[in-house]
């Protein structure tokens, strides 16, 4: 049974190529955070080492132990909660080293590269080598959130896969019949998570995700609100943050980039379409305060931070020119 929600394209391609005939060296799963890859990387290993019948049975021996993260022949690398900025040379040369020995146990050995964005160029290239001379027997899934930080020796040595937002109806449905949430709840949830449903299920079992994306928009609303000097002082303690970790700055861009979206759908008369429902009243009165051609401009100036941040520059700089530029509603 693939555990994955939603993204019927994507299991009907992995299912027909798991007669071996079909079967690809190397994939490259590209989607936003939470939608799903991490989860459909699994299936896939379970279904490659599967002893069932109807591949991945999830019950037998070998799959219910990867997705335990027990497998000895399943090997994840990526940058982990340690807040790291990169994936090493040194852990790519670690799994080049595992790669080398035949699998322990299982049919396959499956290497499940998260963040392969955030690849140091010298772990980039290693890898590269690794994929074009893998091994019969090995299979290589990479996992990419910005795919055009990806090198593109990379990408044209992968079957490449997209995983596009999963329809918040599918989400909402899954949380009811496989978490027993309630009916309302979901369907607040599915809204929120903007079409991830990895992000879904881990707000409705831990309601400190609920709280902390509040305390995040909260921020955001007291900043657009707040005058030069207050823009800058939260500037200046975001800048902090996201020179420790990237990822968390590309978060907050992220929300922003919600919020904004969603002034934007609420000017242009569509409401009902909006991510934030939860704020709905909020997002009305800095509506009416903002014109059109406003809000459009800070989205703009919104999407093109966020790729900077993915580059080496100046995040506090970065992150003050934007308070400049936003709207005050």
């Amino acid at each position: 049974m693939w555990r994955v929600i939603g993204h019927p394209k994507a299991v009907a391609l992995l299912e027909r190529s798991l007669d071996g005939k079909h079967l690809s060296h190397a994939y490259l799963f590209v989607g936003p955070r939470h939608v799903g890859k991490t989860t459909l990387a699994t299936d896939l290993a379970q279904a490659l080492n599967c002893d069932g019948p109807d591949r991945p049975c999830g019950a037998c021996s070998p799959c219910t132990r990867i997705a335990a993260g027990k497998h000895p022949d399943v090997h994840i690398i990526g940058l982990g909660p340690d807040k790291k900025t990169e994936v090493s040379i040194d852990q790519i040369r670690d799994m080049q080293q595992a790669a080398a020995l035949p699998p322990f146990e299982g049919k396959y050995k499956v290497f499940i590269i998260d963040d392969t964005e955030s690849l140091s160029l010298e772990a980039a290239n290693s890898l590269l080598k690794t994929l074009e001379e893998a091994l019969p027997q090995q299979v290589y899934i990479l996992l990419a959130t910005a795919e055009n930080l990806v090198l593109p020796t990379i990408i044209s040595r992968c079957q490449r896969i997209q995983l596009h937002p999963v329809p918040h109806a599918t989400i909402a449905r899954t949380l009811v019949e496989r978490y027993d949430i309630p009916k309302d709840h979901a369907e607040a949830l599915a809204h929120m998570s903007k079409g991830c449903p990895g992000w879904a299920i881990n707000a409705a079992q831990k309601g400190a995700l609920v709280e902390e994306r509040s305390d995040r928009l909260s921020s955001l609303i007291e900043a657009i609100k707040a005058d030069t000097e207050g823009r800058f002082a939260y500037a200046a303690e975001l800048a902090q943050e996201f020179t420790k970790n990237r990822r968390y700055g590309d978060e907050i861009l992220a929300l922003w980039l919600d919020w904004w979206r969603d002034l934007l759908l609420v000017k242009g008369g569509d409401a009902q379409s909006i991510t934030n429902i939860d704020y709905h009243s909020t997002l009305l009165e800095q509506a009416a305060r903002c014109s059109l051609l406003q809000i459009k401009e800070f989205v703009r100036r919104l999407v093109e931070a966020r790729g900077m941040l993915r580059q080496n520059i100046n995040t506090r700089l970065m992150l003050e020119t934007l308070m400049l530029g936003m709207p005050k509603a």
